[in-house]
């Protein structure tokens, strides 16, 4: 459960950190954010500084960086849609 809550607040933060308007919706926001808060684990697992489910510093980096790439594939994929 905290997990889920720390994967909303790295959605939160990495639609505040992306410039520019933003075409995506805020439930597709957040979602993208537990996607980078699970990506974010998963390196910081790799790299052998904690566990996939531990909250740590260089997994909430990770998955903040994460979050604001998907959040840009996805708003580029999203606007190629509507001007077509």
């Amino acid at each position: 459960m905290i997990g889920f809550i720390v994967g909303l607040i790295i959605g939160a933060l990495a639609r505040l950190i992306k410039p520019g308007k933003q075409d995506l919706g805020l439930l597709a926001t957040l979602l993208l954010g537990l996607a980078g808060s699970v990506i974010g684990g998963v390196v910081a697992n790799l790299l052998g500084t904690g566990d996939i489910f531990e909250l740590n510093v260089l997994g909430f980096v990770v998955a903040v960086i994460a979050a604001v790439l998907l959040i840009g594939v996805a708003e580029s994929l999203a606007g190629r849609r509507t001007h077509r």
